[in-house]
């Protein structure tokens, strides 16, 4: 390994580590969990987009909102497949949750939650969906099921394919 790679790899792991220490005995896991739940596919993302889309108003800011995240998510599963880094195997920091496969990058919570958070943060509000993103992200550190690296290009990618999502439907900020 080079010494680039040792060092990310030194520093990843104890960002790991400190996260759990930090918040592995409070109330911050169990939410994590029910944060990784609601996330798991984008499933819980995907519902709201359409809980929206049936209030009748803005509809195609929530269906464009909506492809943003699903896109998101199947690019980050995408990427997974093709670069096939494995989760987290720290023995200070055992996962705390189950994972659907033992790919890592990208985290495709942080993806999806990202894409998420650019989309309907102009119809909900920006600043929940921000605390969304950014408790969405820790809880992946928390739960041990992925590098914080996994977490800030999961977040880099469902940000940038839902910009790029509303731009192809020809959508502005709101």
């Amino acid at each position: 390994m080079r010494t680039g790679a040792v060092a990310l790899d030194r520093a990843e792991t104890a960002v790991l580590v400190a996260t759990r220490r930090s918040l592995g005995g409070t109330p911050a896991v169990p939410a994590a969990r029910a944060l990784s739940l609601f996330g798991e596919h984008a499933a819980g993302w995907l519902l709201l987009g359409a809980g929206g889309w049936l209030t009748g108003r803005h509809r195609r800011e929530w269906a464009t909102a909506g492809a943003g995240v699903l896109l998101a998510h199947g690019a980050a599963v995408a990427v997974k497949r093709v670069v096939r880094r494995v989760r987290p195997v720290v023995h200070l920091v055992p996962a705390l949750a189950a994972t659907p496969s033992t790919l890592s990058f990208p985290s495709a919570h942080a993806t999806s939650t990202a894409a998420a958070a650019y989309g309907y943060g102009p119809l909900i509000g920006r600043s929940p969906m921000a605390a969304a993103l950014a408790a969405m992200a820790v809880s992946r550190v928390l739960l041990g099921v992925h590098w914080p690296s996994d977490v800030l290009v999961g977040v880099v990618l469902g940000a940038g394919v839902a910009a790029g999502v509303r731009r192809a439907a020809g959508g502005a900020a709101r």
